[in-house]
């Protein structure tokens, strides 16, 4: 789909897209929510959504221990469950999470482009996705210039992804739209498709950074998104959840409103990822009271 020729091609696309009922979705989101999901299917879901937690840890105050306490749990995050998807931190932690993940099915995702904010010079945000790739990183997590899409300047937006990509090399590339701060569901729309067409391999909501960050409505637009756009002839992209989900509850509620959606091909981790530090005790806890019928609260679990 080759929209991205002009600024004029590109603002003619994406305003031509269909307008989003923004009262609609909410609804829409709301009823997928209110679904129950039956006890013999429930840990199947428990399962699934740990395979897709993206185990992360973005702090100034990260240390080398904790991103290796975090490495092993989700390569083994107990109670018989499957390992996470991957472990998300900064580039300068890239190293001791692949030698970490070394031999087990976890990636390294590593952020970068000047995350949260992505006020760099494009040449700085290439050198940290370079940087972070060199280091080993199987996943790049990138945040567009959002003062460039709401001043309308999308091929800006768009070559920079496209400069990204290039730079991420065989290493899969997450856009983060940070959706908090684009004001509306049809600006959620636009940027999403704006990121397909420039080649993202994922689109996420948010960097966890601002609130709100993931909300089920937004996720229902992205997820809309996606699917059109496979339905287009074009290649399968995936969504990342991230901010604000923190319980089992959440989780699977994100996994109805994929498959209800998106459908059954999205609910894998190769298309569907949950960014989360403290969803995975949760999950467990779930997983553990429906093995014993005991909740054991999160003192047995191991703080992230």
């Amino acid at each position: 789909m080759d929209v991205t020729s002009s600024d004029s091609a590109l603002r003619r696309f994406l305003h031509g897209l269909p307008a989003v009922d923004e009262a609609g979705a909410r609804d829409r989101a709301q009823a997928l929510a209110g679904r129950s999901v039956k006890s013999d299917a429930k840990r199947t879901a428990l399962d699934l959504a740990i395979s897709m937690v993206d185990l992360t840890t973005l702090e100034g105050q990260d240390t080398p221990g904790k991103v290796r306490s975090l490495c092993a749990k989700a390569r083994r995050p107990g109670h018989g469950a499957p390992p996470a998807a991957a472990v998300c931190v900064y580039p300068d932690l890239v190293p001791l999470c692949v030698e970490a993940v070394a031999g087990s099915p976890v990636r390294v995702a590593s952020v970068a482009t000047a995350f949260p904010s992505g006020r760099a010079p494009l040449d700085v945000k290439l050198a940290d996705v370079k940087s972070a790739v060199a280091a080993g990183a199987d996943e790049i997590d990138m945040v567009i210039d959002r003062g460039a899409f709401l001043s309308g300047r999308y091929l800006c937006v768009s070559e920079e992804i496209t400069a990204v990509k290039s730079a991420c090399g065989e290493a899969r590339l997450k856009v983060i739209l940070e959706t908090g701060e684009l004001g509306t569901l049809d600006a959620a729309r636009r940027a999403s498709w704006l990121a397909m067409v420039s080649g993202a391999d994922f689109i996420k909501t948010s960097t966890g950074k601002v609130s709100p960050a993931a909300t089920l409505p937004v996720t229902l637009v992205m997820l809309e998104a996606v699917r059109d756009f496979s339905a287009a002839g074009e290649r399968r992209v995936g969504v990342k959840a991230a901010g604000g989900i923190r319980t089992a509850k959440d989780a699977v509620r994100y996994l109805v409103l994929v498959n209800e959606t998106a459908g059954e091909e999205w609910l894998d981790p190769r298309y569907f990822r949950i960014g989360a530090s403290s969803l995975l005790n949760d999950l467990l806890m779930q997983r553990v009271r429906m093995e014993t019928g005991r909740y054991s609260g999160p003192d047995y679990m191991t703080v992230d």
